[in-house]
């Protein structure tokens, strides 16, 4: 007989900077690690070598701290330092061949952008989340596509995790959370502020206001 369903991640959904200095890289992730639900390895400027480097490390770091490793866009990285998941965009693949190659466990999430669409199929190709976005200008990814807080609220059609990403701050995260997100998924907004310690807690305390979902 089969339990309750497990509860839906919910937090911050930590997304690396591109870091070229791994020790600098690790300093910068301990600093708000504490603070994170999942953390998802992005580094788009690094060579393959790097990349192994830096997701290994990263690989130790979560471990020890119970935090998830998701890795973006590369199903060989993620197989190779036995990551928990993987995150594919437009591009980088099908969410059922991921599954098959990282085990039934493994997390995968899908950008859908803005496309409600993307995020069905999705949905019926096994995947574990559905990230929309961009819903504020981000320098991480200047051509990103926009996308509204409906988008939240319609998707939970699906039962999945709702992760909300592109421009957010602790000042803009609450309606995003009010609209349905489990998760909010930030670079610049915990990993450029003054105090970007400060920064992750205020995101994360975002799930605990009253009105949050």
């Amino acid at each position: 007989m089969n339990g309750p369903p497990a509860p839906s991640p919910r937090g911050l959904y930590l997304v690396t900077p591109d870091e070229p200095d791994t020790t600098q890289l690790l300093r910068r992730v301990d600093a708000v690690l504490g603070e994170a639900t999942w953390l998802q390895y992005r580094n788009k400027a690094a060579s393959a070598d790097l990349r192994r480097e830096q997701a290994a490390a990263l690989r130790k770091r979560c471990s020890a701290a119970g935090v998830p490793l998701i890795v973006n866009d590369d199903l060989d990285l993620a197989r190779a330092v036995g990551a928990d998941g993987l995150h594919l965009g437009e591009d980088d693949g099908d969410p059922a061949a991921a599954r098959a190659a990282l085990g039934v466990d493994a997390i995968i999430g899908v950008s859908c952008y803005d496309d409600l669409a993307r995020a069905a199929r999705a949905t019926a190709a096994g995947a574990s989340y559905l990230a929309f976005g961009a819903f504020f200008p981000t320098r991480s990814k200047t051509a990103a596509r926009r996308a509204g807080p409906e988008l939240l609220g319609a998707a939970a059609r699906w039962g999945l995790p709702r992760v909300a990403i592109g421009g957010i701050t602790a000042d803009n995260a609450g309606p995003l959370v009010e609209a349905g997100a489990d998760l909010i998924a930030v670079i610049g907004g915990v990993f450029e502020a003054g105090d970007p310690a400060a920064a992750a807690r205020s995101l994360r305390r975002c799930f605990d206001a009253p009105g949050a979902t």
